[in-house]
């Protein structure tokens, strides 16, 4: 447990550490660049005596460390703002406030968290049991013709972009069959089984595109596990292929495969802007987007800090579980 609690505390003061690093790159890139910053983040139809007021807030006469330790101090211990006629507390972790809808970014955040980790986490599921799948069928029959029809649909599925296959979805199963209705978001704590049938749609648009990498990923991890001495050992005391590549090999096989999906899971959270837009989900990718297009600069800022938070947090998980799913892992 010493050895392992060591490892543990390692990555947490890693993942701190990276953090911390991502907060200097993104202030910097966008709080430290030419350009009238106040304007920028208050917006385009700001007067000028709320991009003064703006100014003071994000203390822009201080040198940039000083307000880079304010910005910091609003994330460990929240920060208030003059709305012009009173004093607003925004509480830690504070993301700051957009200028665009007077709202805390980081409320507006947890407000469409909610979407993007219910298309996310459930399509992960999809993708793991369709991508290992397929993965550990074409290494156990390879050579054979399912291997080869295998191969062609998971290079057709890594081929195809999100949005046709979300519209051929959308068009087959909503349109001519109308075997679901139309994507509409619903809240899992109101419906959970229209939560679910509601989100079939984008789960499957999301999970496909991504199972054809974990089916490569997948198939040529086994087929170099299934070369190793211990399988050959095991085949020759008899044990049944199936479980040996049941058992055996995919647990061996698993370690990379938890790595991709890390790094897959931290940046989908952001990145499934096309699949939100698609399907009309109101989550952190539509929002992002939204933000861009309005110049809402503490928005993008807020959002771009959440989307690295969860990026570094899944590949801290990933470490973990790699080595509990590889024992010949070295924990260092």
């Amino acid at each position: 447990m010493s050895g392992f609690g060591g490892f543990l505390l390692r990555r947490t003061v890693g993942a701190v550490v990276t953090l911390l690093a991502i907060s200097v790159i993104v202030y910097v890139v966008f709080y430290a660049t030419p350009g009238n910053v106040a304007q920028i983040t208050c917006g385009p139809r700001c007067s000028p005596e709320q991009v003064h007021q703006v100014a003071q807030q994000l203390k822009l006469g201080d040198p940039l460390y000083l307000r880079y330790w304010h910005f910091l101090e609003g994330l460990v211990v929240g920060q208030d703002y003059s709305t012009g006629t009173s004093v607003e507390h925004c509480p830690a972790p504070c993301l700051g406030l957009s200028y665009q809808s007077d709202q805390q970014v980081m409320a507006l955040i947890l407000t469409k968290l909610p979407v993007s980790l219910s298309l996310v986490l459930g399509a992960m599921v999809l993708w793991l049991v369709l991508g290992v799948g397929t993965g550990v069928l074409s290494a156990w029959r390879r050579g054979r013709f399912t291997e080869r029809v295998l191969t062609a649909l998971t290079l057709a599925g890594w081929a195809t972009p999100v949005f046709v296959i979300g519209l051929v979805l959308m068009i087959v199963v909503c349109g001519e069959l109308q075997l679901l209705p139309f994507p509409q978001y619903v809240n899992f704590t109101d419906d959970p089984e229209q939560w679910a049938w509601n989100l079939l749609l984008p789960w499957l648009s999301l999970a496909l595109i991504e199972a054809a990498a974990f089916a490569r990923l997948t198939r040529s991890s086994m087929l170099e596990t299934l070369a190793e001495d211990h399988i050959r050992t095991f085949r020759a005391y008899g044990v049944a292929e199936r479980t040996i590549v049941g058992r055996h090999a995919l647990r061996g096989a698993l370690a990379p495969v938890i790595a991709l999906n890390a790094n897959n899971v931290g940046s989908a959270i952001g990145g499934a802007v096309l699949t939100e837009t698609l399907f009309g989900l109101p989550g952190i990718g539509q929002e992002l987007v939204h933000a861009v297009n309005v110049v809402d600069l503490p928005v993008v800022v807020g959002m771009v800090l959440v989307i690295g938070f969860f990026v570094v947090l899944a590949n801290a998980v990933a470490d973990v579980l790699y080595a509990v799913a590889d024992r010949r892992v070295v924990l260092t």
